[in-house]
């Protein structure tokens, strides 16, 4: 084959997967292809693709036309998530070559042989209960954050969810070997690191076996590595976000004071359908504990809409328990049918129509959240780290605490962390600040 043949790659779903995509690209690379943008054509395109929803699978489908039509000639490999649960359906998608799952996705460049188009897909796939490795993954390229990956598949098997299908088992790396491989995102000139995994706080498991690492242990080795000036929990279930794990990032120089913590419904009874592994009592606990020690804490929420026997009277539960929480902002999912989940089969179903209200509805209280957040930052310092150029010659960041900021591009600025006074807000709803001369303007993110 070539050595000089072009490869893109694309990334659908969670940042777990952007971490795998970009290990993926250092093994092309490494074995002489040449990485270019997707939208540039290419000999060869990678998707790696998510299943969470259908929404996803769909995108897939999509990213494959748009392969072909700026090279139609192109070897097309599809991995990730929706290639593992069903390599079949991937295979019969016109112009795809090759579906590989979630065992041998990181032997993706051998399987490339000549590099030509097939009359028909090959399949390289096992089935899940024979996934039990651990590889270890980390994204590059972008010097001011990086998703490093610690932890893989999960146990919990809630009934609306693919994910152990997916991915696996619950599995982890070793603390030596993330703590070795943070080091070396910190000699890339990376400043944060975002700790990625499908269910982080579960950290300590191999291939189903109880190790004596545990996710708290992970968290005080890395708060020692040097060069990272931040480090970010991507989310963690609330019965797995301990008092310790709370206490120790509140006094940690490195870990920054942002949480992501999945509630998916603030009704008990649609919990217990979900199959969740708590109450919503727990994650009142949760969110107090975190404000009585960091007020300025910014604390994201996961919610499912319009799971199957959610009621307008449990929507209204969880609107009312959301409104109560002092949290910053929701992602906002609308469910989703998946094949093979406990939960299609649940009744009566959540008209369509009915789940994209619910999801309006939640998705304005996130604004609301939000907007009272900012409020209770202003006359505050906080600590901005720019990342790269975007549109229109204005670049972003994000401070501690997880605000966005945007500024006329400064090459003097990008991965740089600067002290700035959050001022007011402005009338679209941003918030304005000023750093030495320069205006600078935080927005929603």
């Amino acid at each position: 084959m070539n050595a000089q043949k072009l490869v893109a790659f694309h990334t659908l779903g969670c940042k777990l997967n952007f971490a795998e995509t970009s290990t993926l690209a250092r093994q092309f690379e490494q074995n002489g292809f040449v990485k270019t943008d997707f939208e540039n054509g290419a000999d060869i395109f990678v998707i790696n693709t998510c299943s969470v929803t259908e929404d996803a699978n769909r995108e897939c489908r999509r990213f494959v036309r748009i392969a072909l039509r700026n090279s139609p000639n192109a070897f097309v490999i599809v991995t990730g998530c929706y290639a593992q649960l069903k390599p079949e359906e991937i295979a019969n998608i016109k112009g795809v070559d090759l579906v590989i799952g979630a065992s041998e996705k990181f032997n993706v460049v051998g399987f490339i042989k000549d590099g030509n188009k097939k009359e028909k897909a090959e399949i390289h796939s096992c089935a899940i209960e024979d996934v039990d490795l651990f590889n270890s993954a980390f994204s590059s390229g972008d010097r001011t954050r990086a998703f490093l990956k610690i932890q893989d598949g999960c146990d919990y098997n809630c009934s609306y969810c693919t994910i152990p299908m997916a991915r696996g088992t619950s599995r982890s790396d070793s603390i030596i070997n993330i703590v070795l491989n943070a080091e070396k995102i910190a000699e890339q000139g990376v400043k944060e690191i975002i700790l990625s995994g499908v269910n982080v706080g579960d950290f300590g498991n191999k291939a189903g076996k109880n190790n004596s690492e545990s996710f708290f242990d992970l968290v005080k080795a890395l708060d020692k590595v040097k060069g990272i000036s931040r480090f970010r929990i991507s989310s963690i279930e609330p019965n797995l976000l301990t008092d310790e794990i709370i206490e120790f990032v509140s006094t940690s120089e490195r870990f920054v004071p942002h949480f992501h913590i999945p509630l998916q419904s603030g009704s008990d009874k649609i919990l217990k359908l979900m199959r969740r592994r708590y109450q919503r009592e727990l994650y009142v606990e949760r969110v107090q504990k975190i404000k009585s020690l960091m007020p300025h804490c910014c604390i994201g929420v996961d919610v499912i809409v319009g799971f199957p026997g959610e009621t307008e009277e449990d929507f209204l539960d969880t609107y009312n328990f959301i409104d109560s929480l002092d949290i910053s902002y929701l992602h906002v999912f609308t469910y989703s049918e998946r094949d093979n989940t406990e939960a299609i089969g649940f009744k009566p179903i959540v008209p369509i129509e009915e789940r994209k209200k619910r999801n309006r509805v939640l998705r304005n209280l996130s604004e609301v959240k939000q907007q009272k957040f900012y409020t209770e930052n202003i006359g505050t310092e906080r600590t901005v780290l720019f990342e790269r150029e975007g549109k229109d010659g204005i670049m972003h960041g994000f401070t501690e605490n997880y605000v966005k900021v945007k500024t006329k591009f400064n090459p003097e600025l990008w991965n740089e962390l600067q002290i700035v006074t959050l001022k007011k807000i402005d009338t679209d709803g941003s918030v304005l600040i000023k750093e030495h001369d320069s205006s600078l303007v935080f927005q929603h993110s």
